[in-house]
C-alpha cells in the first residue's frame, strides 16, 4: 500500500492562470559565526525543534552549532535522514517529530539533507529552517524538494507551499565542507542561464525576463570568480560564489518558477541517478554528486541545441563551458563522471528516464529523441566541427553501435 505521500509523477509542479510565487525565504542571516545571532529567530518561530542532518555532516559541524544547541530558549531533538531524501527516511522523521512534538523543523546539510527537512516540515505543516554546510546546491533558498528511492535513483520533486522561513548562511560552516562540494555548486548553479534562456528567453512575462536576466548575471560572477574563489577558500571571491551558489540561483527559481528551474541538463541529471552510484561494487561505476551530473547535463542539452537545431551559438558556448570546467574541475565527459565503462543498456535507461513524458526536458523548444539524446551524451566534448554524430556512435570502447 503506497504511503500518501508518494506519488507516480516526476514532477508536482503546475501551471495555471492563477500564479503563486514563493520567490525567497522570510529571513536570510549571513556572516561568519551567525549561528548565535540566528537563536532568537529560531525561538520566534518554535521551541522544540527537530534538527535533520546527516551523522557525517552534523559531526563535522557540531562546534560551530553550539550556540543553538546550547540554548536555554530550545529544547532540540536530532533525527538523522539516510540514505536519501527517500520515503524510508520520511517516514521515519515524521516519527520521530510527531514524538518530540517539534514545533520547528532545522535542516542542517547539503540539498538532501535541506530538501527532507523541507519535506518534512511541508507535510507536517511546520515553519522550517534552513543552515547549508556546502555550497553545493540553492536547496536552502527554494521551495521544491526531490525525492530519490533508497537507492538513490531520483523519483520526482515536490513543489513547496513556501520557501524556508529562515536560512542560516554561516561561512565558517560551508567552508567545512570538500572543495568539490562548491565546484559541483557551480555546475548546478552555471545551469539556470544554459536551463532559462532556452526554455524561457523569449517570454513576455516581467518576471520572468527578470529571472532570464538574473540567470545570465549568475553564469557571468561565476565565469568571472569561481577559479579565484577556488584558489582561496573563505576568501572574498569565495564568499561571493557561495552567495551566488546557495542565494542567487535560488531567487531565480523563485521568480521564473519551474521552467526556469529545471529543463534538459536536470533531466539528464535524473536519468544518470538510476544508472551510477548505486552500487559501486556491483557495478563498478563511481559515484558522482548532484551539481557534477547538471554540470554535464548542460553539454548534453547544447549538444542537443546543435545537432537538432544546428545552432552554432550552442557549439560556441559549449566550447566555452569546456575550457571552464577544465579550469575547476567539472566533468566534460560520461569517462569524467565515473562512467566511461557504461553499457548500451545502461546508456539506454538513463535517456528513457530523462525522456519520461512527464520530465523537463519537455520545456526544449524541440522534440528529442532516443536516440538524438544518447549521441548527445556520448559527444559531449565533440570538436566544433562535427556535424554528423546522429548517423552512430560507441560507448565506452565496446564497439556496440546504435544507429538511427
Amino acid at each position: 500500500m503506497p504511503n500518501e505521500f508518494l506519488t507516480k509523477k516526476l514532477s508536482t509542479q503546475t501551471s495555471s492562470s492563477i500564479s503563486f510565487l514563493s520567490v525567497a525565504p522570510g529571513k536570510v542571516i549571513r556572516g561568519s559565526q551567525v549561528v548565535a545571532a540566528a537563536v532568537e529567530d529560531i525561538v520566534r518561530l518554535g521551541k522544540r525543534p527537530l534538527v535533520i542532518a546527516g551523522k557525517h555532516t552534523l559531526a563535522v559541524v557540531e562546534k560551530q552549532l553550539q550556540p543553538m544547541f546550547n540554548a536555554e530558549s530550545l529544547n532540540i531533538h536530532q533525527a538523522y535522514y539516510s540514505p536519501d531524501c527517500c520515503e524510508t527516511s520520511l517516514q521515519a522523521l515524521r516519527k520521530a517529530a510527531k514524538e518530540h512534538q517539534a514545533d520547528v523543523i532545522i535542516g542542517v546539510g547539503g540539498g538532501k539533507a535541506l530538501d527532507t527537512a523541507k519535506l518534512i516540515a511541508h507535510q507536517l505543516d511546520l515553519p522550517v529552517v534552513t543552515v547549508p554546510t556546502s555550497g553545493a546546491t540553492c536547496a536552502a533558498w527554494t521551495a521544491l524538494s526531490n525525492v530519490y528511492a533508497d537507492d538513490g535513483a531520483f523519483l520526482y520533486d515536490v513543489g513547496l507551499s513556501r520557501c524556508p522561513d529562515l536560512l542560516i548562511l554561516d561561512y565558517d560552516l560551508v567552508q567545512t565542507a570538500p572543495k568539490r562540494t562548491l565546484v559541483a555548486g557551480i555546475g548546478d548553479a552555471i545551469a539556470k542561464w544554459y536551463e532559462a534562456s532556452v526554455s524561457s528567453g523569449h517570454s513576455e512575462q516581467t518576471i520572468v525576463i527578470a529571472a532570464v536576466q538574473q540567470a545570465r548575471v549568475l553564469r557571468d560572477i561565476l565565469f568571472q570568480k569561481s577559479v579565484a574563489a577556488l584558489q582561496e577558500p573563505g576568501g572574498e571571491a569565495w564568499q561571493q560564489v557561495v552567495d551566488a551558489t546557495v542565494l542567487l540561483a535560488g531567487v531565480i527559481g523563485g521568480l521564473g518558477g519551474a521552467q526556469c528551474r529545471t529543463v534538459a541538463a536536470h533531466a539528464v541529471h535524473n536519468g544518470l541517478t538510476h544508472i551510477c552510484g548505486k552500487d559501486e561494487l556491483k557495478t563498478g561505476l563511481k559515484k558522482s554528486i548532484h551539481g557534477e551530473k547538471v554540470a554535464f547535463g548542460i553539454l548534453v542539452q547544447l549538444r542537443l541545441e546543435e545537432m537538432v537545431q544546428g545552432n552554432q551559438l550552442a557549439t560556441t558556448a559549449r566550447q566555452q563551458l569546456l575550457k571552464f570546467y577544465t579550469e575547476i574541475g567539472l566533468p566534460r565527459s560520461l569517462d569524467d563522471l565515473g562512467l566511461g565503462d557504461v553499457t548500451i543498456k545502461q546508456l539506454q535507461k538513463a535517456a528513457e528516464i530523462a525522456l519520461d513524458p512527464k520530465s523537463d526536458i519537455h520545456r526544449l523548444p524541440f522534440k528529442v529523441s532516443l536516440e538524438q539524446l544518447m549521441a548527445a551524451m556520448v559527444s559531449t566534448t565533440a570538436p566544433m566541427d562535427t556535424k554528423d554524430t546522429m548517423n552512430s556512435f560507441s560507448v565506452g570502447g565496446l564497439g556496440d553501435e546504435v544507429e538511427e
